[in-house]
């Protein structure tokens, strides 16, 4: 059959390009562009003064440490760069780094949970009184207002194991009497419950929220046949959830930077705490106060060695923004899924 001369393949067809659409770029005009120009001014004027404290407070520090951890820095020479001998000198031939994070860890695992759930019992408890509210929120409050150093020293009077009235009374009782601060194992329990007598702070914020929970929540809960701590764990613990996450993420910040409540139960305790001139060795007893910011002022202001002090401050500063970060993942439990 012969074919049509009509007819020919779509494979045998000339392929015809088809010319590219040429797009012409319209200039902006000068009007535009002075506009945007003065909005981003304007932009950056109502964040200057963030900006600034930003860079001043935050960025340069942080950056400065950084720089100084690669140093050999007294503070008066001028700095010279050794690399990570500072590094190497911390992690491995400083003797107290190791005893000093770990302490520093079990405070913020320890003391920090301790006081979030101390501070939401409180709360609950005050939220439930009837009579003699206000008495008993003041009562509450006012530890906290006590200054560190004089709250510090008053336990460590109140917590010694000769004369102390704790001690006496343990014993008035048949119980065992601790050292407390003087005894490497019982000196961190003691600035933890330090810690959570001055829970006053918290007691604040989570009554706050509490009172904020809406009632209806807890009669259609009690309507259901909830019981108290049904009601608590599917209706008071979801509206409070970012309450407990502020507790907590600032709780581990100002734990990691625990310095005056160690170190002046270590000078009350060793009796040096008015001979000024005496030398002290931070982390009575044995190291079990030893902490990473008495750790920056030995190495920086003791020693002069501001390099390795650095190099602790970085470390500090490296754990403070995990422990942030994991708390803040939306996964962590801590933050509801929407």
């Amino acid at each position: 059959m012969a074919l049509s001369s009509t007819s020919v393949p779509a494979a045998l067809e000339p392929t015809l390009e088809r010319p590219t659409p040429v797009v012409s770029k319209r200039p902006v005009p000068a009007a535009l562009k002075h506009k945007r120009r003065r909005r981003t001014l304007r932009t950056l004027a109502f964040l200057a003064p963030w900006l600034i404290g930003f860079g001043f407070f935050f960025a340069y520090p942080l950056l400065s440490t950084l720089y100084f951890s690669f140093m050999r820095y007294d503070g008066f020479a001028a700095p010279t760069f050794t690399g990570l001998k500072n590094w190497n000198y911390v992690l491995d031939k400083y003797p107290f780094f190791w005893k000093g994070l770990g302490n520093t860890l079990w405070l913020v695992l320890v003391m920090v949970t301790l006081r979030a759930a101390f501070g939401l019992g409180i709360g609950l408890l005050v939220t439930k009184i009837k009579t003699g509210l206000g008495f008993f929120r003041t009562v509450f409050y006012l530890p906290f207002l006590a200054p560190p150093v004089a709250a510090t020293m008053a336990f460590a009077f109140l917590l010694n194991p000769g004369t102390g009235p704790v001690n006496h009374l343990l014993g008035t009782l048949g119980l065992p009497q601790p050292g407390w601060f003087t005894d490497p194992e019982w000196s961190k329990p003691a600035l933890t419950m330090l810690a959570l007598w001055g829970i006053g702070d918290l007691m604040v914020i989570f009554t706050a929220a509490l009172l904020d929970v809406s009632k209806e929540q807890y009669e259609a809960a009690e309507l259901d046949g909830a019981g108290p701590w049904q009601r608590f764990r599917y209706v008071t613990l979801p509206n409070i959830t970012p309450i407990v996450l502020f507790a907590v993420v600032t709780g581990v910040i100002q734990t990691m930077q625990y310095y005056t409540q160690a170190i002046v139960a270590g000078k009350v305790a060793s009796g040096k705490a008015g001979n000024s001139g005496e030398p002290f060795v931070p982390g009575y007893p044995h190291g079990s106060t030893w902490t990473l910011p008495q750790m920056v002022y030995n190495l920086g202001f003791q020693r002069f060695d501001i390099g390795s002090a650095c190099v602790v401050a970085v470390i500090l500063f490296a754990i403070s923004m995990a422990f942030t970060a994991l708390l803040l993942r939306r996964k962590s439990g801590f933050l509801q899924e929407d």
